[in-house]
């Protein structure tokens, strides 16, 4: 039987994310497993998950995962390539799963792997060099430098999905994996689009529920999906004031201390945050040309959530398991000797780990404690805690 991993954010699980299990299952047969490497409560784009991690992980498991393992928050909000390493490196850990599947604008791997094979030379790194030096964003200057080899050939890192699943490739080879990749054509509204008569985009569906527009999202989302994120939805922007009170208090130095934060970003970012009184404000403050927007958005996210590069260690220190059907808890069962890391089912089996494992716990749970802050219901309803909370059991 294969085993299929998905890495994924599930902002929310929604009519595309169904499309690509349902595909697994064709090319895979009925009978194979799907594990998911799911972002927890605060994802890529330096935002809350609209959702938190045991309700997305429930609607993943309701529409045929079988398992939802965690990808912390210190690779979950972090550049594609930190995340992808990231997420191939938890899956390979898992010990049970033998096949990396992702959607892609290409729907084909031999475009990617010319891609990644390309991104892996020294002639890239030193073309990547020659344009960092004429002050292209890196996401341009990445794809010139590619096209300066390849030619046409390199159009394809035009696409984001395209461009992940090349870092996928990337990771699965630094990381020596034995996962063999597999990828399907994304179809629908392209990254950060619109609707479409198959398949929205995510960020669409987020737009609609965060604004509270009443006009129902199907067939994107069914109706029990859709009344389940409109419950309760979470967003950086609805804990404002503790945002901004927090990150006026930071230093320079404490900026610093971020990944990714040099060149004078640190800088910018700091004199932003002290006159910013919006987050759209102080994006456009201490952003440039140079600097992507999607990073400036993660710092912030790193600076409010008190992180600092030095957090992050060098490979992900346990397995935390966020939900499973019955096929996942035979594969829970292997995981007992199959995997490399610690398996953590129950929270209270934090408390076995050694002590920079516990460490990351603890990180984990301030990142909770804060989402909870971030929720537009706040104050009416309980929010869960890390050490209490239970993998969600179908």
């Amino acid at each position: 039987m294969h085993t299929i991993g998905i890495i994924a954010e599930y902002n929310p699980f929604h009519s595309g994310h169904r499309h690509h299990i349902q595909a697994v299952r064709q090319a895979f047969g009925p009978g194979c497993a799907v594990v998911c490497a799911m972002s927890g409560n605060w994802v890529q784009r330096g935002q809350a998950a609209l959702a938190d991690k045991w309700i997305r992980a429930e609607l993943a498991l309701r529409q045929g995962a079988d398992l939802v393992l965690e990808l912390p928050t210190l690779w979950a909000v972090s550049s594609a390539e930190t995340f992808a390493r990231g997420g191939v490196g938890l899956l390979t850990a898992a010990g049970v799963v033998d096949t990396l599947s992702f959607g892609s604008e290409a729907g084909d791997l031999s475009p990617l792997r010319q891609a990644a094979e390309c991104l892996r030379t020294p002639a890239w790194r030193e073309e990547l060099r020659r344009a960092l030096d004429r002050g292209l964003p890196f996401p341009r200057a990445r794809q010139q430098a590619a096209e300066a080899l390849l030619g046409p050939a390199a159009r394809c890192l035009e696409g984001p999905n395209n461009n992940l699943g090349v870092e996928y490739l990337l990771a699965l080879a630094a990381l020596e994996s034995p996962l063999v990749p597999h990828t399907i054509s994304r179809q629908g509204a392209g990254h950060d689009g619109g609707a479409a008569p198959d398949h929205a985009s995510a960020s669409y569906l987020r737009e609609r529920i965060l604004a509270g527009d009443p006009a129902p999202l199907t067939p994107y989302l069914t109706a029990p999906e859709e009344a389940t994120l409109r419950q309760d939805p979470a967003a950086l922007d609805f804990g404002l004031r503790g945002v901004l009170a927090r990150l006026r208090t930071l230093t320079e130095e404490d900026w610093a201390r971020l990944p990714d934060s040099g060149e004078g970003l640190s800088h910018r970012l700091f004199a932003a945050a002290q006159q910013a009184a919006s987050l759209p404000q102080l994006y456009a403050l201490a952003g440039t040309k140079r600097y992507p927007n999607a990073r400036i958005r993660r710092l912030v996210l790193w600076a409010f959530l008190g992180l600092a590069a030095a957090d992050r260690p060098a490979a992900l220190p346990y397995l935390r398991v966020l939900g499973f059907t019955p096929r996942g808890q035979a594969l829970l069962r292997r995981m007992k000797t199959a995997a490399a890391l610690p398996v953590l089912v129950k929270p209270a089996h934090a408390a076995r780990l050694p002590e920079p494992a516990r460490r990351l716990f603890a990180l984990e749970a301030r990142c909770t404690a804060l989402y909870d802050l971030c929720r537009k219901g706040f104050g009416q309803t309980p929010g869960k805690n890390e050490y209490t909370q239970n993998p969600i059991r179908l």
